[in-house]
């Protein structure tokens, strides 16, 4: 792989200025069924974290007003048990999918690579940042009208593209050790078990 090349200086602006906002609507855990409409609920972005959503196994029955996703959006829990907690983000990548309540949405502009903003706001200053803005005692909250005023820097789109590439390539291979590790511990387990040991 050749080393990334930094040729354009980074610009630095509020998230209000490179993107809009929504907020999903709507389901709770409680509205889930055996089959339906793909659904991600906020619960997600902590049980089964990823930086890109590529498929959802949680369904629901549409209702009226319901949001959809149009792929590319980065949703960010709207509250959590901690500030650091809900200070995370991941991309939708396929449309059609409905997007529960307490997510907020963050529809990014041309100038925004999705999953590089994914990667900011979980692991950058901005996740800083939106800790800090995050609000409340036993449960914290963090509202759209916050990530807006985000300062994100960034560079032009095609290094965007190069960096997402990256962090991607290595949470592919963090995934694949750790099934590695699970099946060595499995494999141990029975081995154990059946007395190979």
């Amino acid at each position: 792989m050749k080393p990334l090349q930094c040729h354009d200086a980074w610009e630095q602006r509020k998230l209000a200025e490179l993107a809009t906002f929504t907020k999903g609507a709507g389901y709770s855990k409680s509205d889930l069924k055996e089959s339906g409409t793909p659904v991600v609920l906020y619960g997600r972005l902590y049980t089964k974290y990823e930086t890109v959503i590529h498929d959802v196994d949680t369904f629901v029955d549409a209702k009226d007003g319901s949001i959809y996703s149009r792929g590319g959006e980065v949703v960010v829990p709207a509250s959590g048990e901690t500030a650091e907690d809900i200070a995370i983000a991941s991309v939708l990548e396929k449309s059609g999918i409905l997007i529960g309540g307490d997510l907020n949405i963050i529809h990014p502009c041309n100038r925004l690579e999705p999953v590089f903003l994914a990667i900011s706001i979980s692991n950058g200053e901005p996740h800083v940042d939106m800790a800090r803005r995050a609000q409340g005692k036993s449960v914290v909250h963090l509202h759209n009208e916050d990530l807006s005023r985000i300062e994100l820097q960034y560079p032009e789109i095609e290094e965007q593209q190069k960096i997402s590439q990256c962090f991607l390539n290595l949470d592919h291979l963090i995934t694949l050790h750790q099934r590695k590790g699970y099946g060595l511990k499995t494999y141990e387990n029975r081995s154990i078990h059946y007395g190979t040991f």
